[in-house]
C-alpha cells in the first residue's frame, strides 16, 4: 500500500516516520518545507496536490499537516482556514479522484467545552475559536467531497517531537522552582505514538474501513494541572506545580473548559483497547532521557 503523509516534520508526522521502517507499506513523507526524508508538497496548492497524489499512485493520504497555533489563529483566521480547511478540501478532492482513502486528523476544539459529559462523534459542534472553526470547516470539506475518509478527532497531543505541552512542562520543571498551570480545563492527553499505532492498525488488510468521524484519545481524564504535576513527578524534578485558573492567565482566545471525547464508537467499531494517559505519559517520558 502506498501511503502519503503530509506534515511529516510535525510531531505526528515524525511519529509516523518512526513506524515506517518496520512497516510493509510504502510511505511518501511530504512537507511544505522539505527536509531530509521528505518531499516538498504545498497542500494549499490544489494543482500540486492533485498532481502528486495521482503521480505517486497513492492508496492512502494521512493528513498530519495543520495550522495549530490556537492563539495566533485569532490574528490570522484566513491563514488558519487556508491550511485547515481549503487545503483539506484539495486533499479530499485528490483522494476522491484517485480512489484513495483520506485519514484526516481533527480536534476537540470543534466543541465549546460546556458539556458535562464526554462528547460523542454526533454531538453538535460549536467551536469557540478561529482555530476550532477552521478545523470544523476542514471536516465539512472532507464530508462534502465524497471521498473515502476517516476523520479522527484527537486532543492534547504530545510526543518527543516538536513543541507540545509535555515537553514544555518537562523543561520548565527541570529548571524552575515553581510553576503555575491551569486546573479548570479538563480533557485527555494523547500520546502521538498511540494515535499512530491506532491509525496503522486500521490499514491492515483484514480491517473493514467504515467511513466517518471517530474520536481517539488516550483513556482517562485530567486537567492541564494534573498532567503537569504528573510530568514533574515522573521526571523526579524538584519543582512545585501550583494550580491556577484560566482567568488568571488570559491569552486572548477562549478555549473549551471540558473537552473529553467519548470513545465508545471507536472501541466498538474496531474492537480496540486504548492505553490510559498516565501509562502512555510514563512511556513517552522514558524517551526524554
Amino acid at each position: 500500500m502506498k501511503i502519503l503523509v503530509t506534515g511529516a516534520d510535525g510531531q505526528l508526522g515524525m511519529s509516523f516516520r518512526e513506524v515506517a521502517e518496520g512497516s510493509g507499506h510504502e510511505f511518501l513523507f511530504t512537507s511544505s518545507v522539505p527536509s531530509e526524508g521528505t518531499m516538498k508538497l504545498d497542500i494549499t496548492d490544489a494543482e500540486e496536490v492533485s498532481r502528486v497524489v495521482a503521480a505517486e499512485g497513492t492508496d492512502v493520504i494521512i493528513n498530519c499537516a495543520g495550522y495549530t497555533d490556537v492563539a495566533k489563529a485569532e490574528q490570522e483566521p484566513d491563514k488558519a482556514l487556508k491550511v485547515n480547511a481549503e487545503a483539506v478540501g484539495y486533499l479530499a478532492e485528490a483522494a476522491r479522484s484517485a480512489g484513495a482513502l483520506l485519514v484526516h486528523i481533527s480536534t476537540d476544539y470543534v466543541f465549546d467545552g460546556r458539556s458535562g459529559v464526554p462528547y460523542a462523534e454526533d454531538a453538535q459542534p460549536a467551536p469557540l475559536s478561529a482555530y476550532g472553526r477552521s478545523k470544523l470547516a476542514g471536516e465539512t470539506a472532507v464530508l462534502a467531497s465524497g471521498c473515502r475518509h476517516l476523520i479522527i478527532r484527537s486532543a492534547w497531543l504530545y510526543s518527543v517531537y516538536g513543541n507540545n505541552f509535555v515537553k514544555t512542562i518537562y523543561e520548565k520543571t527541570a529548571s524552575q522552582p515553581v510553576i503555575k498551570v491551569v486546573s479548570d480545563q479538563i480533557g485527555t492527553p494523547t500520546y502521538a505514538g498511540d494515535l499512530v499505532e491506532f491509525i496503522m492498525s486500521l490499514l491492515e488488510d483484514d480491517i473493514e474501513i467504515k467511513d466517518g468521524i471517530y474520536n481517539y484519545t488516550n483513556e482517562g481524564v485530567c486537567s492541564w494541572y494534573d498532567l503537569a504535576w504528573e510530568v514533574c513527578r515522573l521526571s523526579g524534578h524538584l519543582c512545585d506545580v501550583l494550580p491556577c485558573r484560566t482567568a488568571d492567565y488570559p491569552t486572548g482566545v477562549e478555549r473549551p473548559h471540558f473537552s473529553v471525547l467519548d470513545k465508545t464508537k471507536v472501541r466498538e467499531t474496531f474492537g480496540i483497547g486504548i492505553p490510559h494517559w498516565a501509562d502512555s505519559l510514563r512511556f513517552c517520558l522514558s524517551k526524554f532521557e
